[in-house]
């Protein structure tokens, strides 16, 4: 480890540095469809069209991907995870053959991605009953709203 030089160091901090602008430019990118839609809406006012439920859904929808069902999102995000860990656990049998020392390294990130896609499906199992729970509710909302009238 401590032949690793100043390459390898440069490398890792241009790789933390990458994520770190990804991040930003996403929390960025939020930030300002949020000011979009915000705007549209000052200005709809300001002309004095009437705002009725309808395009405030759309004006709603369009600035956010109309997701509303994470545990799909959380469920495919496992079904490429766990794939792949068992991908690398392969490829580290393979190399270790030939390389022994790569061998352990290789299986620890095999692990890693194992309890990453292990984790995102126990995310798709949690977020399933909480989209669940939700859309019950909605619908007894709903419901409740079309009796009262």
């Amino acid at each position: 480890m401590e032949n690793i030089g100043i390459g390898a160091g440069m490398a890792a901090l241009a790789f933390w540095g990458f994520i770190a602008i990804v991040v930003v430019a996403t929390i960025w990118d939020g930030i300002r469809k949020r000011e979009a839609q915000h705007e549209t809406l000052r200005r709809l006012i300001e002309s004095g069209q009437t705002l009725d439920q309808q395009l405030m859904e759309k004006l709603s929808l369009a600035g956010d991907s109309g997701n509303k069902r994470p545990d799909r999102d959380f469920f495919v995000t496992a079904m490429w995870l766990l794939p792949v860990a068992v991908g690398m656990g392969i490829f580290a049998l393979v190399l270790g053959s030939a390389k022994p020392e790569a061998l352990m390294p290789l299986l620890g990130v095999s692990a890693l991605l194992a309890c990453l896609g292990t984790g995102w499906l126990i995310a798709a199992k949690i977020s399933a009953r909480w989209v669940e729970k939700d859309s019950v509710l909605e619908a007894g909302v709903v419901q409740s709203t079309l009796i009262e009238r």
